[in-house]
């Protein structure tokens, strides 16, 4: 048997030894020294060990990190292949990279922390943004009341106009959704806002007063700025006692206004205006009284009656089945908007804004028919209360209630 010669017992033994090096296999990241570099590729050193390429659309990296390589730079890249048609290792910048950059997405997302994001791009449902070199998505729903676009009917092409004013501007987002597989980016205007919002929050209560502008007018209510950033919402039926169909007819945005904080939720803001007023209808028993006849307007008309008009304040709901003493399909049958007209006043409850009027009390039984038959009543319908909103809707109501369908 022929005796190993020196050398081939030295290679053997490094082989055998703990010294060998570890050649990496298909998949793994390894860290090489750029050797030389071009437009269409890069070639890596591999521990002296051999030489990998880097070429073609494996050159793009999602993080950044071989944007600006020269060479004797260390670079991080996956492996493809072990050995390619010239003996190469083939390898991907894109690959490490993507893995780098979403690696860096969970990790602020696990942070909750606020970051700056750049606009790149609008389509009617949001604003797609750059974070790092990855792109994500910024629903219209998550942005902030300032940033949001009000549009009245929900006119897909005026808000598109409104969002293609934020392209290549800048807005501090939190992340809010990551799905690797998917590619998907959620980030969110509002959460950092609210955030932010919370804290200044801290020196208001309900019953506050406050002093701001009308920074939106709008159809169910008015937005309000007040404080350090802070925005609430008038609610329709919180903007005055009396009835008001349009705000816009009555407020204009940078109007300085006064308001009474009544629900805070969250961050989510609630004030009135005429809680800063007494309550007329309190005053109001002085005026009227159950079984005192008066003189009212015809304001409306709906399904369940006729809303009167008393005074500038005081509004009356006529029942339909209090409108005559025959049965009455259609309240315009008997009486128009418009009409005067004297009614009765059947019930009263000034603490929940309600009054019952009648127009057949104060006429004849006809012939033939029994005082005691009278139409059907529907005692779930019906309200006095100025813009027939019911008191809970003002708290409840956000910015939200204006977010354009998709």
């Amino acid at each position: 048997m022929t005796k190993p010669t020196e050398p081939q017992s030295a290679f053997a033994a490094l082989l055998d030894s703990s010294n060998q090096p570890t050649l990496p296999k298909v998949g793994d990241i390894i860290e090489g020294t750029i050797i030389a570099l071009s437009k269409s590729e890069v070639h890596v050193d591999i521990d002296g060990i051999m030489t990998g390429v880097v070429r073609g659309k494996e050159l793009i990296d999602e993080s950044g990190e071989t944007a600006s390589l020269k060479v004797g730079d260390k670079a991080r890249a996956t492996v493809l292949e072990m050995e390619n048609e010239n003996g190469q290792m083939e390898l991907s910048f894109r690959l490490a990279g993507h893995e780098k950059a979403w690696g860096e997405l969970d990790t602020m997302l696990a942070s909750k922390e606020p970051i700056a994001v750049t606009i790149i791009a609008a389509n009617k449902g949001g604003l797609m943004v750059k974070v790092g070199r990855v792109d994500g998505f910024l629903p219209v729903s998550q942005l902030t009341p300032e940033h949001y676009p009000r549009v009245d009917g929900g006119d897909k092409s005026r808000i598109l106009e409104l969002l293609n004013k934020f392209i290549g501007t800048q807005l501090t987002v939190k992340l809010l959704d990551i799905d690797e597989a998917a590619g998907k980016l959620i980030v969110s205007e509002k959460a950092a806002w609210e955030e932010q919002r919370s804290e200044a929050l801290r020196a208001y209560q309900a019953g506050q007063m406050i002093e701001g502008k009308v920074t939106g007018v709008v159809d169910f209510g008015i937005f309000i700025g007040f404080g350090d950033g802070l925005e609430g919402l008038v609610h329709i039926s919180e903007l005055a006692w009396q009835r008001i169909d349009n705000p816009k007819g009555v407020f204009t945005v940078g109007q300085p206004i006064k308001a009474m904080i009544i629900g805070i939720d969250g961050a989510k803001i609630s004030l009135s205006l005429k809680r800063l007023e007494d309550d007329p209808w309190q005053q109001a028993t002085e005026k009227y009284h159950i079984g005192d006849v008066v003189k009212g307007k015809v304001a409306r008309l709906n399904t369940f009656g006729a809303f009167v008009e008393l005074d500038d304040i005081i509004h009356g709901l006529c029942h339909i089945s209090e409108l005559s003493h025959k049965r009455v399909k259609d309240a315009g049958e008997v009486v128009r908007p418009g009409d005067t007209k004297e009614f009765k006043i059947i019930s009263f409850d000034p603490a929940q804004h309600r009054m019952g009027l009648s127009l057949k009390a104060l006429l004849p039984v006809p012939e033939g028919m029994d005082e005691d038959e009278k139409p059907e009543r529907d005692e779930a319908v019906g309200t006095g209360e100025p813009n027939d909103v019911p008191e809970a809707s003002a708290a409840e109501a956000t910015a939200d209630d204006a977010t354009p369908k998709a």
